[in-house]
Protein backbone atom coordinates (compact mmCIF):
# COMPACT_ATOMS: atom_id res chain seq x y z
CA UNK A 1 0.00 0.00 0.00
CA UNK A 2 1.13 3.22 -0.45
CA UNK A 3 1.88 5.84 2.08
CA UNK A 4 -1.56 7.98 1.13
CA UNK A 5 -3.56 8.79 3.81
CA UNK A 6 -6.36 5.67 4.40
CA UNK A 7 -9.52 8.28 4.10
CA UNK A 8 -12.77 7.14 6.11
CA UNK A 9 -16.22 8.36 6.10
CA UNK A 10 -18.26 7.35 8.81
CA UNK A 11 -22.51 7.39 7.52
CA UNK A 12 -25.58 7.85 9.76
CA UNK A 13 -29.44 9.25 8.78
CA UNK A 14 -28.50 12.86 10.66
CA UNK A 15 -25.02 12.94 11.30
CA UNK A 16 -25.29 13.46 14.78
CA UNK A 17 -24.98 10.88 16.81
CA UNK A 18 -23.64 7.50 15.40
CA UNK A 19 -21.67 8.65 12.76
CA UNK A 20 -19.78 11.49 14.41
CA UNK A 21 -19.23 9.07 17.28
CA UNK A 22 -17.64 6.48 15.06
CA UNK A 23 -15.21 9.45 13.54
CA UNK A 24 -14.18 10.08 16.60
CA UNK A 25 -13.64 7.00 17.64
CA UNK A 26 -12.14 6.04 15.73
CA UNK A 27 -10.08 9.34 15.71
CA UNK A 28 -9.29 8.26 19.90
CA UNK A 29 -7.73 4.79 18.67
CA UNK A 30 -6.12 6.12 15.87
CA UNK A 31 -4.27 9.25 18.14
CA UNK A 32 -3.72 6.41 20.62
CA UNK A 33 -1.39 4.31 18.38
CA UNK A 34 0.32 7.61 16.99
CA UNK A 35 -1.05 7.01 13.64
CA UNK A 36 -2.74 10.47 12.98
CA UNK A 37 -0.38 11.26 9.95
CA UNK A 38 -2.38 7.88 8.29
CA UNK A 39 -5.73 8.91 8.50
CA UNK A 40 -8.32 11.10 7.14
CA UNK A 41 -11.36 10.54 8.80
CA UNK A 42 -14.97 12.45 9.05
CA UNK A 43 -18.64 11.84 9.10
CA UNK A 44 -21.65 12.61 7.34
CA UNK A 45 -25.28 11.95 7.00
CA UNK A 46 -27.85 10.87 4.14
CA UNK A 47 -29.97 13.51 5.34
CA UNK A 48 -29.88 17.30 5.62
CA UNK A 49 -31.78 17.27 9.08
CA UNK A 50 -29.17 18.85 11.22
CA UNK A 51 -26.65 20.47 8.99
CA UNK A 52 -24.24 22.55 10.57
CA UNK A 53 -25.23 21.17 14.13
CA UNK A 54 -22.93 19.69 16.70
CA UNK A 55 -23.28 16.34 17.64
CA UNK A 56 -26.20 15.41 20.09
CA UNK A 57 -25.19 16.43 23.61
CA UNK A 58 -26.14 12.99 24.91
CA UNK A 59 -23.66 11.49 22.78
CA UNK A 60 -20.74 14.19 23.26
CA UNK A 61 -21.64 13.32 27.45
CA UNK A 62 -21.30 9.33 27.35
CA UNK A 63 -18.35 10.05 24.76
CA UNK A 64 -16.46 12.36 27.20
CA UNK A 65 -17.56 9.80 29.81
CA UNK A 66 -15.02 7.61 27.85
CA UNK A 67 -12.47 10.47 27.45
CA UNK A 68 -13.43 10.67 23.93
CA UNK A 69 -13.91 14.29 22.66
CA UNK A 70 -16.59 15.15 20.10
CA UNK A 71 -15.65 16.93 17.42
CA UNK A 72 -17.21 18.24 13.93
CA UNK A 73 -20.56 19.35 12.45
CA UNK A 74 -23.20 17.94 10.99
CA UNK A 75 -22.81 17.81 7.35
CA UNK A 76 -25.04 15.56 4.14
CA UNK A 77 -23.11 13.16 2.36
CA UNK A 78 -21.61 14.27 -1.33
CA UNK A 79 -22.22 12.63 -4.59
CA UNK A 80 -18.16 13.83 -4.09
CA UNK A 81 -17.09 11.77 -0.87
CA UNK A 82 -17.22 8.90 -4.22
CA UNK A 83 -14.26 9.89 -4.93
CA UNK A 84 -12.88 11.66 -1.96
CA UNK A 85 -12.50 8.58 0.45
CA UNK A 86 -10.94 4.99 0.19
CA UNK A 87 -14.12 3.85 2.82
CA UNK A 88 -17.36 4.58 3.30
CA UNK A 89 -18.70 3.02 5.97
CA UNK A 90 -22.70 2.54 6.67
CA UNK A 91 -24.47 2.46 10.20
CA UNK A 92 -27.38 0.45 9.34
CA UNK A 93 -28.93 -1.11 5.93
CA UNK A 94 -31.16 1.58 5.21
CA UNK A 95 -28.17 4.29 4.92
CA UNK A 96 -26.55 1.54 3.38
CA UNK A 97 -29.24 1.72 0.62
CA UNK A 98 -29.58 5.37 0.24
CA UNK A 99 -25.52 5.18 -0.15
CA UNK A 100 -26.09 2.87 -3.16
CA UNK A 101 -28.75 5.10 -4.41
CA UNK A 102 -26.25 8.01 -4.20
CA UNK A 103 -23.61 6.16 -5.68
CA UNK A 104 -25.54 5.00 -8.68
CA UNK A 105 -25.38 8.82 -9.71
CA UNK A 106 -21.17 9.12 -9.39
CA UNK A 107 -19.22 8.26 -12.40
CA UNK A 108 -16.86 5.52 -11.70
CA UNK A 109 -17.15 5.51 -7.30
CA UNK A 110 -13.59 4.38 -5.85
CA UNK A 111 -14.53 4.49 -2.21
CA UNK A 112 -15.61 0.94 -0.71
CA UNK A 113 -18.78 1.17 0.80
CA UNK A 114 -20.00 -1.14 3.78
CA UNK A 115 -21.80 -1.63 6.67
CA UNK A 116 -20.11 -0.65 9.59
CA UNK A 117 -21.11 -3.65 11.72
CA UNK A 118 -19.31 -6.33 9.07
CA UNK A 119 -16.23 -5.14 10.98
CA UNK A 120 -17.47 -5.69 14.49
CA UNK A 121 -16.16 -8.49 16.16
CA UNK A 122 -17.77 -8.80 19.95
CA UNK A 123 -21.28 -7.72 18.63
CA UNK A 124 -23.10 -9.62 16.12
CA UNK A 125 -24.89 -7.42 15.05
CA UNK A 126 -26.56 -6.09 11.24
CA UNK A 127 -27.03 -2.44 12.59
CA UNK A 128 -25.91 0.17 14.84
CA UNK A 129 -29.12 1.21 16.22
CA UNK A 130 -29.99 4.73 16.04
CA UNK A 131 -29.86 5.83 19.87
CA UNK A 132 -31.61 9.34 19.34
CA UNK A 133 -34.83 8.53 20.29
CA UNK A 134 -33.95 6.30 23.29
CA UNK A 135 -32.56 6.42 26.44
CA UNK A 136 -29.01 7.35 27.79
CA UNK A 137 -28.21 3.41 27.63
CA UNK A 138 -28.64 3.13 23.90
CA UNK A 139 -25.77 5.85 23.41
CA UNK A 140 -23.77 3.49 26.13
CA UNK A 141 -24.79 0.62 23.61
CA UNK A 142 -23.91 2.63 20.50
CA UNK A 143 -20.44 3.72 22.00
CA UNK A 144 -19.55 -0.34 22.77
CA UNK A 145 -20.42 -1.62 19.29
CA UNK A 146 -18.43 1.50 17.77
CA UNK A 147 -15.64 0.84 19.32
CA UNK A 148 -15.44 -2.97 18.97
CA UNK A 149 -15.85 -2.57 15.36
CA UNK A 150 -13.27 0.64 15.13
CA UNK A 151 -10.69 -1.53 16.91
CA UNK A 152 -11.14 -4.37 14.18
CA UNK A 153 -11.22 -2.37 11.09
CA UNK A 154 -8.11 -0.79 12.55
CA UNK A 155 -6.29 -4.07 13.19
CA UNK A 156 -7.25 -5.01 9.69
CA UNK A 157 -6.03 -1.40 7.91
CA UNK A 158 -2.60 -1.19 9.97
CA UNK A 159 -1.82 -5.52 8.92
CA UNK A 160 -2.34 -4.48 5.50
CA UNK A 161 0.15 -1.57 5.64
CA UNK A 162 2.33 -4.21 7.27
CA UNK A 163 2.11 -2.37 10.15
CA UNK A 164 0.34 -3.37 13.91
CA UNK A 165 -1.67 -0.89 16.34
Amino acid sequence: MSDEKIKILFVCMGNICRSPAAENVMRSLVEEEGLEDLFELDSAGTADFHTGKAPDPRMTDAARNRGITMKGNARQVARTDFNSFDWILAMDEDNYQDLISIRENVENPTAKLMKFCEFCEEFDIDDVPDPYYGGLDGFELVLNILEDGCAAFLEKLMLKRGKRP
